[in-house]
């Protein structure tokens, strides 16, 4: 997932002379010495030097905070070990999570409402509000800070495409050029051509990705009424595309149970000539996977269809419900410091660019705005000098994003829904003769009964 920041103090009352321990572990309100310590999420897997900026901007807020600790915890949110962590109040007292489970997690109380200590922060009326509502719960109040956006991109190896023969620097703009590179990779390399996700809902989310870029969708809504679109020509079409690069041409190798995490790990270590994932997934790949930048390509999702659009998305910052209110007071400023302030304040965007400059860890990698354009583009000025990421292989898709249709994933049961065109991804892709028309028609009774109970 991402990360962000934003530079200004929170008005809030001097009430942090309360609690020690982490939002998850008491009920005590603070220490003797009138500090407050909370722990906050950091990926899992970072290599040293990701650690050791990531614990520089810890000291950073620390020195600007004295009366609060930071403690990291390694946390990446996947969808079956974050419900276990949140059923068993293991989560750190500031942690990531999807766009697509913040307003459950809001209806349900399951996350602290830090709405009024975040209606101070002086960004918090500027937000794009197709990116706020993430966050928000049915009367507009923000209970989980929206840190960064995303539209689905096709990451690319800039090194398996020359070894076959085609020309990094023209990565393909249809999907029938995606099956021709594909099919030229595995051909050449002996590598896959192209991967897909398929398990802990990532199958179905890419594979909704797909039927977006196709001109389809996977849910319709009349008002408050919701209705499966999975037994769809889109659906058929994208799952036949997937068949005929697997079965036909060979083009995807014999794994077929990736993650995100996984396939982000087969990616950077050559393994993979293509894949979807979202656009902002460079420094993941650099920080958790080893990626050699030199190899690295991204461009665009190709749009075919009359109502064809890019999947988008992006990720919240939420509080633990059991944090104390000092410890949620001191969650907050965190996230206005770590993810949000750089967006948005001169200074702090340099220091934070600085800081991950020097230790050698990714700057300036693409990003949809969290704001909008504008704020984003002069964000992007004020750390030019420092960004080290090659943009220049990134052009496909930094030139175009900005005018692709944006689409918001399905409103309803998201993750649920996911969870159900997973084994519809795998079915096809392991079992030759796999019957679409009677997956779909289950997958469809069982999103719809998912759609009907809300």
């Amino acid at each position: 997932m991402t990360s962000s920041g934003k530079a200004a103090a929170l008005g809030l009352a001097a009430a942090l002379s309360l609690s020690t321990l982490a939002a998850c572990s008491t009920d005590d309100e603070g220490s003797s010495d009138g500090t407050v310590t909370i722990e906050v999420a950091m990926d899992v897997g970072l290599d040293a030097d990701a650690i050791a900026a990531f614990d520089a901007r810890i000291e950073q807020f620390e020195k600007a905070n004295p009366d609060i600790g930071v403690e990291h915890v390694e946390y990446t949110w996947d969808a079956t070990t974050f419900a276990a962590g949140l059923a068993g109040g293991t989560l750190p007292d500031v942690f990531p999570v999807p766009f697509t489970d913040g307003r459950g997690l809001i209806a349900n109380e399951q996350i602290a409402d830090v709405s009024a200590l975040v209606a101070e922060l002086p960004y918090a009326d500027r937000y794009n509000p197709n990116v706020s509502q993430a966050g928000e719960d049915e009367d507009g109040d923000i209970w989980a800070v929206p840190i960064a956006a995303y539209s689905q991109g096709l990451h690319y190896n800039r090194a398996l495409f020359t070894q076959a023969g085609l020309d990094p620097d023209d990565p393909p703009a249809t999907w029938d050029e995606v099956r021709e590179d594909a099919k030229a990779i595995a051909d050449a390399t002996g590598q896959v051509g192209y991967a897909t996700m398929t398990q802990s809902n990532t199958g179905g989310g890419i594979l909704t990705t797909l039927v977006n870029a196709m001109g389809g969708s996977v849910e319709d809504f009349d008002g408050e009424t919701a209705t499966a679109t999975i037994d769809t020509p889109e659906m058929r079409t994208a799952l036949d595309y997937l068949r005929t690069l697997r079965w036909t041409d060979n083009s995807m190798g014999s794994n077929f149970l990736y993650d995100w995490g996984g396939i982000n790990q087969a990616f950077a270590s050559g393994q993979i000539g293509m894949y979807v994932s979202g656009g902002g997934n460079y420094g993941n790949l650099f920080t958790q996977n080893a990626l050699d930048p030199s190899v690295y390509g991204l461009t665009v999702l190709p749009l075919e269809g009359d109502d064809a659009g890019v999947l988008g998305g992006g990720t919240l910052a939420a509080v633990n419900a059991k944090a104390t209110e000092a410890e949620q007071a001191a969650a907050v400023k965190w996230i206005d410091f770590y993810y949000m302030q750089k967006l948005f304040d001169q200074d702090a965007a340099v220091l934070d660019a600085q800081t991950s400059a020097a230790a050698d860890q990714p700057v300036g990698a693409p990003q949809l705005p969290v704001f909008d354009q504008a704020t984003y583009a002069e964000q992007q000025s004020w750390i030019a000098e420092y960004v080290n990421v090659p943009l220049e292989q990134m052009t496909g898709y930094t030139d175009h994003v900005f005018e692709q249709p944006l689409l918001a994933e399905p409103a309803r049961s998201t993750q649920d829904l996911y969870a159900a065109l997973d084994p519809v991804v795998q079915s096809v892709l392991t079992d030759q003769d796999a019957d679409i028309d009677q997956l779909l028609d289950a997958a469809q009774t069982q999103v719809q009964s998912l759609l009907d109970q809300g």
